[in-house]
Formats: C-alpha cells, structure tokens, sequence
C-alpha cells in the first residue's frame, strides 16, 4: 500500500493552520492567555501547564512533557487516527 499524502501536504497541513487558531477556534480546547502566553488545556493530563510556540507551530505541555503539531492535536482531542486527522485539517484548509 501506498503513501496517502504526500510529505508536502502533510508539512503544509503541520505548518499553514497555526497551532493556536486550531486549539482555539477549530478544536474549541479550553484555552486563556496567562502570564502573556497562550495556554491550553492538555487533552493529556488536563493541565493547563502549556503554551505554543509560533516559530515551530507547536503546542507543549510543560507537565506531561508532551509536543503537539497539528494533526498530534487532532488525533489526540478527537480521538481518531492518522488519516481521519489529517482529512479533517484539510478540510479546514479548502
């Protein structure tokens, strides 16, 4: 079986949704800015110990010591695999 998506569409889909816009406004995770940082709620540990980094697009939690791009995210707040994941960034995308 073949590759589903090429490693461009999977970098475009990591890097064109910015990862506090999805958090927010997508996946609607509890969020705040605290302390000047924008914080979310870990869909691994509940914790709100996290903050992105708009450089990389990644999200963290300083707790759990976890890293989340943007289909991470998704997988892990809906639950759903790979492909699931990424059908729905790209539909943000359109």
């Amino acid at each position: 079986m073949g590759k589903c998506f090429s490693s461009h569409e999977l970098y475009r889909l990591r890097n064109s949704i910015p990862i506090d816009v999805l958090i927010e406004k997508e996946l609607a995770i509890p969020s705040k800015i605290s302390e000047g940082f924008f914080r979310f709620l870990c869909p691994l540990c509940n914790e709100f110990q996290t903050a992105v980094n708009p450089k990389t697009n990644l999200g963290r939690c300083f707790r759990c010591e976890k890293n989340f791009n943007t289909i991470d995210m998704v997988m892990t707040w809906h639950k759903t695999g790979f492909i699931d994941s990424v059908k729905y960034l790209q539909t943000i995308l359109k």
